[in-house]
This record gives C-alpha cells, structure tokens and sequence, in this order.
C-alpha cells in the first residue's frame, strides 16, 4: 500500500477487502433468509442494497488494484474480475421470490473462489 501512497494513486488494498466483506455479508444474508432463520419481510430492500454494495465495491476493487505498482495488487485484480460474472448474472437468473432459490444460490456461491483468491493474492509474498 504504500507504494499507492507515494505515488498519489488511491490505496487499493482495503478495497479488495471491503469487496469480500460486503459479498461475505450478503451470503450471509441470503443463506439465513433461505434457511428460514432470519424474515426480512418489508426489509428486503437490505439484501438488495447490500448486492448493490458488493457489486459496486467489487467493480471499484478490481479497477483500482489492476492499476496499482504493486504485482501482487494486480495478480488479486485478475482473480477478482471473474466474480462479476455471476454478480451480473444474478437479476437475470431468477430469484428465490420466483422460485429459483438454488440457481440463485449456486450463482451468488460461484463467486467465492474469486474473492478468496484475490484476498490470498492481495497479502503479496510473505516471509515464511
């Protein structure tokens, strides 16, 4: 990060972070109002709202990391970019509402591999 801070650039470490944390929040989310645990009732607009936030931050993450100095920002740019296809994918699939709650879940899960690997490549090279 603090090669983005020198040059003037936005840091784009936090920003992979905050994407993964605002998918991780909707999954869970979605996973409790499927599994019958959590009722969002007139609050659905919350699941929406946060799918908002995780494409958004998403999109900003992997932009910002493709442009950064640092190799390692770049690398987790490319892991995470893939995650947007089932991102966008989602309204068009179907919805639990209209009876697809697996396709719905099997997409929105298909994204986890793509954000894990962007957080494990965002650390960079680590002494062992």
């Amino acid at each position: 990060m603090g090669d983005d801070l020198r040059s003037g650039s936005p840091p784009t470490g936090p920003w992979i972070g905050l994407a993964a944390a605002c998918w991780v929040a909707n999954a869970a989310l979605g996973a409790s109002v499927g599994a019958g645990l959590v009722r969002t009732g007139r609050f659905r607009w919350i699941h929406h709202a946060l799918y908002l936030a995780t494409t958004t931050t998403t999109l900003l993450a992997a932009m910002l990391s493709a442009g950064s100095s640092c190799p390692c920002r770049r690398a987790a740019a490319r892991a995470l970019a893939p995650a947007l296809v089932p991102l966008a994918a989602l309204p068009h699939i179907g919805t639990p509402a209209q009876g697809h709650p697996r396709r719905h879940a099997v997409a929105a899960l298909s994204a986890a591999p793509f954000y894990a690997t962007a957080l494990h490549r965002a650390r960079g090279p680590r002494a062992h």
